[in-house]
């Protein structure tokens, strides 16, 4: 349960829509799902959208993405939750403005305040200087809007409010496995020490006449 503090009260929740013969369920932090209300032996009833991250606009939480639901031909189902103001909460409204991607809107007096969805103010201190350093950057026009936006982006996934794409992943592990052998010398120092530790173990078989088959400079 990541985001404002205030909107955690919500967790462990449920709130109805029903619209027809469909009856939608939102938990929020936890998933959506939708229950056909009919007497057909084949009633559908599945998961419209698991929680996974938050939509992110203009230092603004503008709603909750629910994704990896029920399969949907080559897809999976996935679920737009849409914060309003409102006098109580409900789930007062339920789209499908694209095949098997749904539209909540959900309202709840939590967010009637003018600040009660800024991203700011819910960040460590840590990621509120970074934001602050960004901000000078982008003033002092040392990077594009472009740059300082990729920089927010980063900021909110290292608060897990986005989740990082599978192609940035791949790229952190690549880059951890580089620094490994920055420098020919540090590649030389590690060759050494592993060539000492293979010595020492080929020593330890013969020791005990156990026999071993190997190039050494493999």
């Amino acid at each position: 349960v990541l985001g404002p503090a205030h909107l955690f009260r919500l967790a462990g929740k449920c709130f109805s829509f029903v619209e027809s013969t469909y009856k939608y369920e939102f938990c929020p932090f936890h998933n959506v799902t939708q229950h056909e209300q009919t007497f057909r032996w084949n009633a559908y009833s599945g998961i419209l959208g698991i929680w996974d991250e938050w939509e992110i606009e203009n230092n603004t939480f503008l709603g909750m993405w629910m994704r990896e639901g029920d399969s949907c031909e080559t897809k999976s189902r996935q679920t737009k939750v849409h914060l309003v103001c409102g006098k109580s909460n409900k789930l007062a409204y339920v789209s499908e403005p694209s095949t098997c991607v749904y539209s909540l809107t959900f309202e709840t007096p939590l967010v009637c305040h003018p600040h009660s969805l800024l991203v700011y103010p819910t960040l460590s201190e840590t990621l509120q200087r970074k934001w602050d350093e960004a901000e000078q950057l982008l003033y002092d026009e040392l990077i594009t809007v472009q740059g300082y936006r990729k920089m927010l982006k980063e900021i909110f996934e290292e608060a897990g409010f986005l989740k990082a794409t599978e192609e940035k992943e791949v790229e952190k592990e690549s880059n951890k496995i580089s620094l490994e052998f920055e420098t020919v010398e540090k590649c030389n120092k590690e060759y050494k020490q592993l060539s000492e530790e293979l010595k020492k173990l080929q020593d330890l078989l013969s020791q005990h006449g156990i026999a071993y088959k190997g190039d050494s400079g493999e």
